[in-house]
C-alpha cells in the first residue's frame, strides 16, 4: 500500500485505503532499475497461431462400401451352400446316432453278425438306410469285416476251420475281398486240404460214390471238390467228380419225370455246384424250362379263372368254383407263384370290404365271421387291424342310452370316440408318435410290442376311431416299399428281401408289389455276380436260388448260372 490518504476519502479516522494508480500507465515498459547485476532479457514466450478455420464441405461419399458389402454376402451364401452337406451333418440326429451307438456297443461286445437285428453289422447297415451318406455307419462296416478278418485268424488257428470260414465270408461281403482276406482264404484251403491228406480223401470220396452218397459234407461230390479246389490239376478228382455229376443227373431227370420240380431243380443247381461244367447241365436245364412252360400253362388257367370269379363276386365257398379255390389250386403246381399270392391277397381284401360294410350296418357278427376269414389269408394285413379296430372302438352309432339320444338331439353323443377320456386320447397321441418314430427307424413288424405295427394297433384298440392312428397303420404299406427301394439302391439285399415280406403281409394283392418282387430279384442276381468275383462260389449260387424265386424269367437269370458255373 503507498501509504496516502486519498482526498476523497471521508473516513472520520482518517483510514488509508489502497489505490491503483494510474491505469493509463499499465502498457507502459517499467524502467529497468540499475542493481549493480548482470541484466538478463527473457524472451517472450510465443503464441501458438491457430490454424484456419477448415472450409465447409459435405458429408463425404461412400459408394464403394455398398458394392464391398454385396460380394462379401454373395461369398457368405456361396460358402454356406457348398458346405451345405458338412452342416446338414451337424444337426443332432437322434435316432441315427441312437443307432450307431448300438452298432458300436455291439463291436464292442464281439456281436459282429447275426439275424436278431441286434449284431454290429445289422445296427450299422440300418445306420445306413437311416443316412446313406453317413461316414460312421460305413466306417462301422468296415470295422466290423476288419474284426471279422481277426475273428477268421483266431478261428484258424484254433483249428476252428468252420467258424474260420464263415467269419471269412461276412469279412469279403464287409471289406470286398483285400489282401489279408486272400491270405487267410489260402490258409483255410490249405488247412483243409494239406497235400499229406490229398489221397485220403480221394479214397473217402470214392467209398462214398461207391456207397451212393453223392451230396452232403461227407458225399463223393464235397470231397472231391475239396481235393480240386488246393489242386485244380488232379485227375483223379476231376473224374470222379463227373461220376457224380452224370449220378445226380439221373436223379434230376427222374425227378422231372415224377412231375417234382422243386426237387429236380435242387439236383440241378447242386451239380453246377460241383461239376460247373458238367456236359448236361444245358440239356437239364431246357427240361425243366420245359417243364416249366407246360405247367405255367395251367396255372395260368387256373388264375384266369380265380380273376374272373372274383370280378363276379364268388370270393370264396364250398365248391371250388370261387376265387380262392382257384388261386389256391394254382399255388398248390407252383407255390412261389406271385400272381397266386396275389389273387388270395385279393379274395382276403375283398373280404375286408365286406366286413367295412357289415360294420356300416352294425352287423358286428357278420363283419368278425368275415374278418375271421380273411386273418386266415392274411393274418397281418393293416386292412384287417384297421377293421377290427373299427369293431372294439364302436365306428358308428352307439345305442340310445337316454330320451336325448333316443330322440336324435344335440346332446346325443354321435361318435364312440367322443367318450375316450383325456388321459386315452394323451395315451393314443403318445403311442402315435411312437409308432410314427418305429416306422421312420424301419421297426415295421419287429421288435413285438415296440414295432409300428403293434404300436398303431394298441392306440386304435383304445380309440378305434383316430384318424392318426388308421392312417399310420393303412400307410406303413407305402412307408416300407419306399425303405425297400433304398435297401435295394444301398446293396442291402437281405434288409430288401426282409422289407418285401413285410409288404407282402401288410398290403397282400396289391398290384404293384410286383414290380418290387422284380426288382428284389435282379438284386440278388447282382449279388451272386458280386460274390462269384469274391471267389464264394457257393454264395453265389446261393443268390442266385433267392433270384429266381422273386425274378423266375429274368434274361439275366440263366447268363448268369453260366458264367458263376464256368468261372467267367
Amino acid at each position: 500500500m503507498s501509504g496516502r490518504r486519498d482526498s476523497n476519502d471521508r473516513e472520520p479516522r482518517g483510514r488509508t485505503e489502497p489505490t491503483l494508480g494510474r491505469l493509463d500507465d499499465l502498457d507502459k515498459p517499467a524502467s529497468p532499475v540499475d542493481d549493480g547485476l548482470p541484466h538478463i532479457v527473457v524472451d517472450a514466450p510465443r503464441r501458438r497461431t491457430a490454424p484456419p478455420p477448415a472450409s465447409p464441405r459435405g458429408p463425404r461419399k461412400r459408394g464403394w462400401l455398398i458394392p464391398v458389402l454385396v460380394l462379401v454376402l454373395i461369398a457368405a451364401v456361396t460358402g454356406l451352400w457348398l458346405q451345405q452337406d458338412r452342416l446338414r451333418n451337424m444337426v443332432p440326429a437322434t435316432e441315427l446316432n441312437d443307432t450307431l451307438a448300438q452298432a458300436n456297443h455291439a463291436l464292442d461286445e464281439g456281436r459282429l453278425d447275426g439275424t436278431n437285428g441286434d449284431s454290429a453289422r445289422e445296427l450299422f447297415e440300418k445306420a445306413r438306410d437311416q443316412q446313406p451318406d453317413s461316414d460312421q455307419a460305413r466306417d462301422g462296416l468296415r470295422r466290423v469285416g476288419q474284426a471279422e478278418v481277426a475273428r477268421a485268424d483266431a478261428a484258424l488257428t484254433a483249428g476252428n476251420l468252420d467258424q474260420a470260414e464263415a467269419a471269412l465270408n461276412v469279412a469279403r461281403e464287409l471289406l470286398g475281398g483285400g489282401a489279408d482276406v486272400e491270405r487267410l482264404s489260402q490258409r483255410l484251403s490249405q488247412a483243409r486240404n494239406p497235400e499229406a491228406r490229398t489221397e485220403t480223401l480221394i479214397d473217402q470220396a470214392q467209398q462214398a460214390l461207391a456207397a451212393g452218397r453223392l451230396d452232403g459234407d461227407d458225399g463223393a461230390g464235397a470231397l472231391y471238390r475239396r481235393v480240386l479246389d488246393a489242386d485244380k490239376t488232379n485227375a483223379v478228382a476231376a473224374r470222379g467228380l463227373d461220376k457224380v455229376g452224370d449220378a445226380l443227373a439221373a436223379q434230376a431227370r427222374q425227378a422231372i419225370a415224377a412231375n417234382d420240380k422243386e426237387k429236380a431243380n435242387a439236383i440241378v443247381d447242386r451239380i453246377a455246384i460241383l461239376v460247373p461244367r458238367y456236359g448236361d447241365l444245358p440239356s437239364l436245364r431246357a427240361a425243366l424250362a420245359e417243364t416249366k412252360k407246360q405247367d405255367g400253362q395251367a396255372v395260368a388257367t387256373l388264375i384266369q379263372q380265380g380273376n374272373e370269379a372274383l370280378r363276379a363276386g364268388r370270393f370264396v365257398g364250398d365248391g371250388d368254383d370261387n376265387a380262392l379255390s382257384r388261386f389256391q389250386a394254382a399255388l398248390a403246381a407252383d407255390p412261389d407263384n406271385a400272381e397266386a399270392k396275389a389273387g388270395v391277397g385279393r379274395v382276403a381284401q375283398a373280404l375286408i370290404v365286406q366286413a367295412n360294410a357289415a360294420i356300416d350296418s352294425e352287423d358286428d357278427d357278420q363283419a368278425t365271421r368275415l374278418l375271421d376269414r380273411a386273418a386266415k389269408l392274411a393274418p397281418k394285413s393293416a386292412e384287417l387291424a384297421a377293421a377290427r379296430a373299427r369293431i372294439a372302438g364302436g365306428d358308428r352309432h352307439p345305442a340310445a342310452t337316454s330320451d336325448a339320444g333316443a330322440t336324435g338331439g344335440d346332446d346325443a353323443i354321435p361318435e364312440a370316440s367322443m367318450a375316450v377320456s383325456p388321459e386315452q386320447k394323451a395315451k393314443v397321441a403318445d403311442l402315435v408318435r411312437r409308432a410314427q418314430a418305429a416306422a421312420a427307424r424301419g421297426d415295421i413288424m419287429d421288435p413285438p410290442g415296440d414295432s409300428a405295427y403293434d404300436l398303431y394297433r394298441n392306440a386304435l384298440a383304445i380309440d378305434g376311431n383316430d384318424p392318426a392312428a388308421r392312417a399310420g397303420l393303412q400307410g406303413l404299406p407305402t412307408q416300407v416299399e419306399k425303405q425297400m427301394q433304398q435297401a435295394v439302391a444301398n446293396g442291402n439285399v437281405q434288409r430288401a428281401e426282409n422289407l418285401y415280406g413285410t409288404l407282402s403281409d401288410l398290403a397282400p394283392g396289391d398290384a404293384t408289389q410286383g414290380e418290387a418282387r422284380h426288382r428284389l430279384g435282379s438284386a440278388w442276381i447282382d449279388n451272386a455276380l458280386q460274390r462269384a468275383a469274391q471267389g464264394d462260389r457257393q454264395g453265389a449260387f446261393q443268390a442266385l436260388d433267392r433270384a429266381r424265386r422273386y425274378a423266375p424269367d429274368d434274361p439275366r437269370l440263366q447268363s448268369a448260372y453260366e458264367r458263376i458255373a464256368t468261372g467267367h
